[in-house]
């Protein structure tokens, strides 16, 4: 759903991406196949990030790793497309929210677009034993704040591995400007 989504959303392999929450997602490998260049992964989970540079080998040296936490990271640069796949609904809080809101417009300029996949209204209220918020495609956009607007939005049945069905809300947003 991650690369559908981009691609929905316009997002080329000439375009710089960021996974946030990423470590041991296979999107950064994923991206690489399809000649990817500027790619960086950002996880809070230094462990995470290790299973993800094992995985790819030698090609581990083509991304940019970064280890922080999303509410206190300060992008050095921005972003063309920002990924996001189940960060923000451990997001619960005000203060969180906002702190993901201003990583977003730090890491991202006018016409960037962000891809995020998020529990969905009637996803799960807890996950790995924490609270979550969950989200349709237009709280998503309302969430985000003002100058974002909604392109294209999908569900997905997650299976978790022990067969658990999690709805999820995907969006791609682009950010005007």
């Amino acid at each position: 759903m991650s690369l559908a989504m981009l691609e929905r959303a316009g997002i080329t392999a000439a375009d710089s991406v960021i996974d946030v929450g990423g470590g041991a997602s296979p999107l950064a490998g994923a991206l690489l196949d399809r000649d990817f260049r500027d790619i960086t992964v950002l996880d809070i989970s230094a462990a995470a990030i290790q299973l993800a540079w094992r995985r790819l080998g030698t090609r581990a040296a083509q991304v940019t790793w970064v280890v922080a936490d999303l509410r206190g990271w300060s992008a050095e640069r921005r972003y063309r497309a920002w990924h996001d796949r189940a960060v923000l609904h451990f997001m619960t809080t005000a203060a969180d929210q906002q702190a993901y809101r201003q990583a977003l417009a730090a890491a991202t300029g006018p016409g960037a677009v962000a891809v995020i996949g998020c529990f969905a209204p009637d996803g799960p209220e807890y996950c790995s034993g924490l609270p979550v918020s969950r989200y349709g495609p237009e709280d998503l956009a309302a969430g985000l704040g003002d100058g974002w607007t909604l392109l294209a939005a999908d569900r997905e049945e997650h299976r978790t591995p022990a067969a658990a069905i999690q709805p999820f809300t995907w969006a791609a947003l682009r950010k005007d400007g």
